[in-house]
């Protein structure tokens, strides 16, 4: 099988490389990447020399690169997208160009060079905020997003369902919750607090720390994506997510014990606008017809995933100052 990745270079997308041709070494895979400065090729130095791995630059909005990008493709996964929602309050318009007109692009390539099989990944922000002790969402959630960001990634969802319903192209969504693990940029809350605390610097924790994710490795993730294009049935949606609700002071207290830190680090700071209190994801529907589950226990995950941050050093203090 050839698989086109889209944003290959980044956190998730480069986990999922690696993931693919590890379980799947004779598989091919062409990775089409823009090189953001969220996108890094030291993600994936190792696989430089790989016969059955190819890079391109270039942007998923580009219509020439992406058709012939697609030329003798039988799986798209589409993880390029840009994704910090601080950086979508600041200015929306790339959010727009990106995960909107791009994920089009990707869409028409699809559907006039034969129906490729497409996979989107999405985002459990897209359904907008949950009340403590509440329900979770679930793939018959109505969408209401909330901030810039989630409402870009919303709007791609339709259109991909769009292209299933009208043109019959074979699709599939996936909804994930909070991601973590290495090659995570260091924007991020768990990389930036590991990293600040590396470097003897605060951790700047929103409003009082109240606010819920549930946190999902970034290995399981992209089982659940593994086995959406194996065993998914197209034309549906389905919801990965961890089961790993903390709050983000929680989360923060937690790193801050595994690393040896005192509380005295940490720094409250004005909450972010629109603070979505809580997502949490239902994954009976990935558990019954995928077989699926996470399977990475939080605490070792998080453990492996500082020692990670310990010994790469060189990889994130050169992206702090991109931040």
């Amino acid at each position: 099988m050839k698989l086109l990745i889209t944003g290959g270079a980044g956190f998730i997308g480069s986990n999922f490389i690696h993931y693919w041709l590890k379980h799947y070494p004779q598989d091919e895979i062409l990775n089409l990447d823009k090189l953001t400065y969220a996108g890094n090729l030291d993600n994936l130095k190792d696989l430089e020399s790989n016969p059955n791995y190819k890079f391109v630059e270039g942007d998923i909005g580009n219509a020439k690169i992406v058709s012939e990008a697609v030329k003798n493709i039988d799986v798209i996964v589409n993880f390029a997208a840009e994704t910090h929602v601080d950086r979508s309050i600041l200015d929306s318009g790339e959010f727009v160009r990106t995960n909107v007109l791009g994920t089009q692009t990707l869409l028409e390539a699809a559907r006039s060079n034969g129906l490729i099989r497409f996979h989107h990944i999405s985002t459990d922000e897209v359904f907008g905020a949950l009340e403590e002790g509440g329900g979770k969402f679930s793939e018959a959630t109505p969408y209401d997003p909330r901030s810039p960001y989630s409402a870009s990634k919303a709007a791609s969802d339709h259109l991909v369902r769009a292209y299933g319903h009208t043109y019959g192209l074979p699709i599939t969504i996936s909804n994930c919750s909070n991601n973590y693990g290495p090659y995570q940029f260091p924007e991020k809350i768990i990389p930036l607090f590991i990293t600040n605390i590396l470097e003897g610097k605060k951790v700047p924790v929103y409003g009082r720390g109240g606010n819920i994710r549930d946190w999902i490795h970034v290995d399981d993730h992209n089982a659940g994506v593994e086995a959406i294009i194996l065993r998914g049935k197209i034309g549906e949606t389905y919801c990965l997510g961890g089961e790993n609700e903390l709050t983000n002071l929680a989360l923060t207290k937690k790193l801050i014990s595994l690393m040896g830190a005192g509380e005295q680090v940490i720094q409250y700071v004005e909450d972010r606008k629109g603070h979505d209190f809580r997502y949490a994801i239902d994954i009976a529907k990935a558990k019954k017809e995928l077989g699926w589950q996470s399977k990475v226990n939080f605490d070792s995950g998080l453990r492996e995933t500082i020692e990670w941050y310990k010994n790469n050093q060189s990889w994130w203090k050169k992206l702090k100052n991109k931040i």
